[in-house]
């Protein structure tokens, strides 16, 4: 087989010959064996050399004849063995009224109106089929029905569109006809409402429909001998004006924030007072704002000293403690409105401490109500005294206007 070009042998023992030749004819066994031998030959098979159809003469592409004429159209093969010519209108319905005569060619006579169309001539041995086509066109007749009839709904009306069927041999005009879709069975084409397309268009815009109601549609055909069938019906439902609605809140989405505490908060006791250092949070998934400072004293209620530590600040001093207390410090971190939750607790004790006046504090670190009390003393003690001052005042000015009167008197008694 390595000698014949074209020529293999496929794995499951089949011969291929890829160009079918004068070297191919005549007679084949196959033998199949393994390691063990062989069990023999096959039976023989013969190889014949046959030729597929080919037409000789091929109908025109394209054929005009008057209705009620003859037509006849050519179509011949040949093969080996000789092939046998069909014909075959495309599309028709049975058995056509068509007939072949000895030659292999169509003939149609007379001539109708449904034998428009394409038709295919079909040479058919047993080596293969092959086919070729021709268009009829039956001329002097009505138009043939429109095809490919399309709705496009608007707003309150319809846009339709179609393609023109053969014409006839004439001039052709097109109607759009159109009817509410009733309960009651589909009435005739003459209840329709028929509208007229201006010469040469393919598509009409129907207007002025009833909104979200069925409609049903179908285009028609004339020319000067008549009208064509109707196209098949459409049936669509026009837009109406869209209700204003108000859309739906999406979901809430819900924001996972992660802002942990300030880390190693740690104390030292300077000359100025309490150094307070630390380390930002080590996780902040927004941007962090600041930080605010809270203490307590002698194990009492936790107070904010300072809310207002800028973000970028790893240390606070403390000023103005009071000697001989206990004080707690912790920090928290905040972003926004989110707060982180209290770092490391630090202590601190004054007891001993020389740096600081006995009993003093500054104001911001004295609990409100204790300033407010102090405050309120204060200004009772000032009111009090202003008052002493003024009653003095005025029973100073009495007594001296009494002495004088009395003066006065004494000196009219001791007169001549």
């Amino acid at each position: 087989l390595s000698q014949l070009p074209g020529w293999s042998v496929r794995p499951d023992g089949s011969i291929v010959i890829a160009t079918g030749n004068d070297d191919a004819l005549g007679l084949y066994r196959c033998t199949p064996y393994n390691s063990y031998g062989t069990a023999g030959e096959s039976r023989p098979t013969r190889v014949l050399l046959k030729d597929p159809p080919a037409f000789t003469v091929r109908p025109k592409e394209e054929y005009f004849q008057e209705v009620g004429r003859e037509l006849v159209i050519p179509c011949a093969a040949h093969g080996d063995p000789p092939p046998t010519i069909t014909w075959l209108k495309v599309g028709s319905v049975g058995k056509s009224s068509a007939q072949v005569d000895g030659n292999s060619s169509l003939v149609l006579h007379p001539l109708i109106k449904e034998q428009h169309g394409v038709w295919e001539c079909t040479a058919t041995n047993q080596v293969a089929s092959v086919t070729t086509a021709t268009s009829v066109h039956v001329l002097g007749t009505s138009p043939h029905a429109v095809t490919n009839v399309s709705v496009l709904p608007l707003l309150l009306a319809a846009n339709i569109s179609w393609e023109p069927g053969f014409d006839g041999g004439y001039f052709q005009r097109f109607s759009v006809w159109y009817t509410p879709l009733a309960r009651y069975p589909p009435r005739a084409h003459h209840d329709w409402v028929s509208l007229s397309v201006p010469a040469g268009a393919q598509h009409l815009l129907v207007e002025n429909l009833q909104p979200d109601t069925s409609y049903q549609f179908s285009v028609l055909a004339q020319n000067k001998l008549g009208s064509g069938p109707f196209s098949q019906i459409v049936t669509s439902v026009p837009r109406g004006f869209p209700v204003t609605t108000v859309p739906p809140e999406p979901p809430a989405m819900t924001v996972h924030v992660f802002l942990s505490p300030p880390r190693a908060l740690t104390a030292n006791e300077t000359v100025r007072g309490v150094l307070l250092r630390w380390d930002p949070p080590a996780r902040a998934s927004v941007a962090l704002s600041g930080y605010a400072l809270e203490l307590r004293q002698d194990k009492g209620g936790w107070e904010v000293l300072e809310r207002s530590i800028p973000g970028t600040d790893t240390q606070v001093l403390v000023p103005g403690l009071i000697k001989d207390a206990f004080y707690e410090f912790r920090l928290v971190a905040f972003a926004g409105s989110y707060i982180s939750d209290p770092s490391n607790t630090v202590n601190v004790s004054t007891a001993g401490m020389e740096v600081y006046p006995s009993r003093t504090q500054l104001p911001e670190l004295l609990p409100q109500p204790v300033l407010a009390g102090v405050i309120g003393g204060i200004c009772f003690l000032s009111v009090a005294v202003i008052f002493s001052t003024m009653a003095a005042c005025i029973m100073n000015r009495r007594r001296a206007a009494r002495v004088r009167k009395r003066r006065q008197g004494t000196s009219r008694g001791a007169g001549p």
